[in-house]
């Protein structure tokens, strides 16, 4: 799945960008996600995560 943090499910949020004079436009919040290799089940690999769950230790780090 594209854009989506691969260990707390984390996904893009949609919403209204709004001007000065109060005029809305569709936009889009990205998660801050990184790509990382893993131990998974004892295998390395490569996933999506993003930057809470890397800093919070959720997701250990292969090297």
């Amino acid at each position: 799945m594209a854009r989506t943090c691969e260990v707390c499910g984390k996904k893009p949020v949609t919403g209204f960008k709004v001007s000065h004079s109060n005029r809305h436009s569709k936009r889009r919040w990205l998660p801050n996600l990184q790509e990382v290799k893993a131990i998974i089940g004892g295998e390395v690999k490569r996933i999506k995560v993003c930057a809470r769950c890397l800093k919070s230790g959720k997701v250990t780090r292969a090297m």
